[in-house]
């Protein structure tokens, strides 16, 4: 069984992403710069937003936090993301969800200039990835995939299965796995017999939001498996939406929780805004 190691894929692309932002300073003067936007009193979301300040300055990247516990309604939030879109000097905008009670979600991301949009959710930017031709992937999805061809999985011809089917992971990411020619079948909640899809899978990748919801008898002999999730269970440990030690013993290669997915999250974000700010620069 091979571990497929996140946390090291990660360390590599921040490295390029690195290296990446010396060569647009070198060539601009500019720095890249993210604008993260939190409305709303979420701990899971300051501590998210300390890690990604964390790894964007270890790559260069400056790091412009907007937080603002309650209290913004939906037309001071719509103005303050005009104001980033109308600043040259930020290149993307992070909109951190959920957002507080009574703001309009999809409201608030199509607010946010296409070329700024560093997570990949505006409208034009999803439809993009669904014509095939995209300019900027969610950040989980594609480190799921940065996974995959880092350690050499063959996708063309294979069956892929994906569990759950949000437009954060699972729809942009079935649609990145259809660009390589897999096979990509979507499951979800309303799936009839979820275990007779998942046994069929080459490529498992799962995003349910359901802690350990795919256990070893669900998996075939061989399988890759993607795992999405993370969920604190009551005694406060984390585990994912498979069942590790008993999935482990019929996958080929499978990610831990933690250290698998999550920290690819981070890196994506950061190597969106490098491409991003080289792009709103004239670099391509």
């Amino acid at each position: 069984m091979k571990l497929l190691d996140g946390k090291a894929v990660a360390q590599k692309v921040l490295g390029e992403v690195g290296a990446g932002v010396r060569d647009l300073r070198a060539r601009t003067g500019a720095t890249p710069t993210l604008a993260v936007v939190l409305v709303g009193d979420f701990a899971a979301s300051k501590i998210y937003i300390a890690n990604k300040k964390k790894a964007a300055e270890s790559v260069g990247i400056a790091s412009r936090d907007h937080v603002y516990a309650e209290g913004l309604s939906q037309p001071e939030l719509s103005t303050l993301l005009e104001s980033l879109n109308a600043d040259p000097d930020v290149h993307g905008i992070l909109l951190q969800l959920p957002l507080s009670k009574g703001l309009d979600e999809d409201a608030a991301i199509a607010a946010i200039a296409p070329e700024k949009d560093v997570d990949g959710f505006h409208p034009l930017n999803l439809g993009r990835l669904l014509a095939g031709s995209p300019t900027v992937v969610p950040c989980t999805p594609a480190g799921c995939m940065e996974i995959l061809d880092h350690y050499g999985a063959d996708l063309t011809g294979a069956d892929a299965v994906v569990v759950g089917r949000s437009r954060i992971v699972g729809k942009p990411l079935a649609q990145l796995l259809l660009a390589r020619h897999a096979t990509v079948t979507m499951c979800h909640t309303r799936t009839r017999d979820l275990a007779a899809h998942t046994r069929r899978a080459d490529v498992l990748c799962v995003a349910a939001g359901r802690p350990r919801v795919i256990t070893g008898d669900m998996v075939r002999e061989g399988a890759w498996v993607i795992d999405v999730g993370v969920n604190r269970l009551e005694t406060g440990k984390l585990v994912g939406d498979v069942d590790f030690a008993s999935v482990r013993e019929r996958a080929a290669a499978i990610t831990p929780v933690p250290g698998g997915v999550g920290p690819m999250t981070v890196a994506m974000l950061l190597k969106n805004t490098l491409a991003a700010a080289r792009r709103q620069l004239g670099l391509g």
